[in-house]
């Protein structure tokens, strides 16, 4: 994974990177994190972009194809917290769980844009590509834990 950080002040920064597909009929992911105070704002989306060019694949996507917020379950609750969905297609839906299993994950709320293509979705390697951005997102959420000195479950 390449990637490439911006710092807007101590408590913003952006983080770009760049996910090698698992399978080299699928197309690469770029991942856009914005840390924000408590939350995460999450842009994931297939990409042409070269590793060392990944910071410039968000800017080329679209935030609103599938886009989900969730928050962590209240402390004491098991599962899964609030969500909603704030824009989809009808031809998906895949933030809305991922953003629920994000929250859970790291109790944080998630804004979760997913900027994969219906066609790809559809096929049978669509499910891979999804795993893929989602252990991409697992990933680069550790590392920024890490980071900040933060302990990410």
């Amino acid at each position: 994974m390449a990637a490439a950080s911006q710092g807007n002040s101590s408590l913003i920064s952006v983080t770009s990177k760049y996910v090698a597909p698992s399978d080299p009929s699928l197309p690469a992911l770029a991942l856009q994190v914005t840390s924000l105070v408590g939350s995460y704002m999450i842009w994931v989306g297939v990409t042409n972009q070269p590793p060392e060019s990944v910071q410039d694949a968000a800017r080329s996507g679209a935030l609103c194809r599938d886009w989900a917020c969730a928050m962590p379950a209240p402390p004491g609750h098991t599962g899964f917290g609030p969500a909603t969905s704030l824009f989809r297609s009808s031809s998906s839906d895949v933030s809305f769980s991922m953003a629920q299993r994000l929250a859970r994950r790291f109790q944080r709320q998630i804004f979760l844009s997913v900027d994969v293509p219906a066609t790809l979705l559809s096929t049978p390697r669509g499910s891979h590509l999804l795993f893929d951005a989602e252990k991409g997102i697992v990933a680069a959420l550790n590392s920024l834990g890490d980071e900040h000195g933060q302990e990410v479950s």
